[in-house]
């Protein structure tokens, strides 16, 4: 069985990979306090600027696939996974690596497919790009880019937050004129795999298959919920009723319909019993 490292197995994506991926590969992860799903000799704390300990994990692993879902400072994320690639290259492992909507950030007039050139303005979606483009030029074809829109679950922090603010009548801004894609962990890790047993390459854009704004969602899950959406305020994005998009599409014809959600699925999911 071959081995899979997941950088980052306690977050809320990393679990999810964790459960899909388990009985498929050897399963090593990485954490920084939460400890992942997995033996105690399969897991591994790491702090994101530990580089070397990082990069002697992979040595000591050798892993046929690394995932990273990492959290953390910029600047040491960068250095982790430069050295990560450096290790990886000898032993041909692949790398498929979240990065974000966000590096579309400095273009909110449409949604964004694989084939559009990234463009941001800010620190988050800069770093991204950034990190993108240094893994596939150390790893070249071996790299694979995964960019992903909100992500929700059962567990996740959006829907914990909502939940509470929901029992404690506590108000939620939501921006009435910004269109969104979102993504359940569930499905996301379902899409991953995919990508992983079909060894795709390139650039991929795992997302709902529709948008919708975000006061709408947000009211959705409220009302369909039993709950009251007047705890909604609704703003306006650059205090103007033009719509502006923070949404991802894809261009990319792989990944089978089944696999894929709207977010009406999304929000059925977050709300069954």
């Amino acid at each position: 069985m071959e081995r899979m490292l997941v950088l980052g197995a306690s977050g809320l994506v990393g679990r999810a990979l964790i459960r899909q991926f388990q009985d498929k590969y050897e399963l090593y992860g990485t954490y920084r306090s939460s400890l992942p799903d997995l033996p105690e000799d399969r897991r591994f704390q790491l702090e994101v600027g530990e580089i070397d300990k990082g990069s002697k994990i992979v040595r000591h692993l050798r892993p046929a696939v690394v995932i990273s879902s990492l959290r953390g400072n910029y600047d040491e994320q960068l250095a982790l996974h430069e050295r990560v690639a450096v290790e990886m290259n000898p032993i041909g492992s692949r790398m498929y690596y979240f990065s974000t909507t966000n590096v579309f950030d400095g273009d909110d007039s449409r949604p964004h497919t694989e084939e559009d050139t990234p463009v941001s303005t800010s620190d988050y979606g800069s770093f991204k790009i950034q990190c993108e483009n240094r893994l596939k030029d150390a790893l070249k074809e071996r790299a694979v880019i995964i960019r992903i829109p909100a992500i929700w679950g059962k567990e996740s922090p959006r829907w914990n937050q909502l939940v509470q603010s929901r029992r404690g009548q506590k108000p939620v801004e939501v921006y009435a004129n910004v269109r969104c894609t979102h993504m359940l962990d569930v499905t996301l890790a379902k899409q991953t795999a995919f990508l992983v047993d079909h060894r795709l390459e390139g650039t991929f854009h795992l997302s709902s298959s529709d948008s919708i704004t975000q006061s709408e969602f947000y009211e959705q899950l409220l009302e369909k919920g039993g709950g009251d959406s007047s705890l909604l305020q609704h703003r306006y994005h650059q205090d103007k009723e033009t719509m502006y998009y923070f949404a991802l599409a894809s261009a990319r014809k792989e990944i089978p319909d089944s696999l894929k959600n709207t977010n009406a699925d999304i929000i059925g999911a977050l709300l069954a019993r």
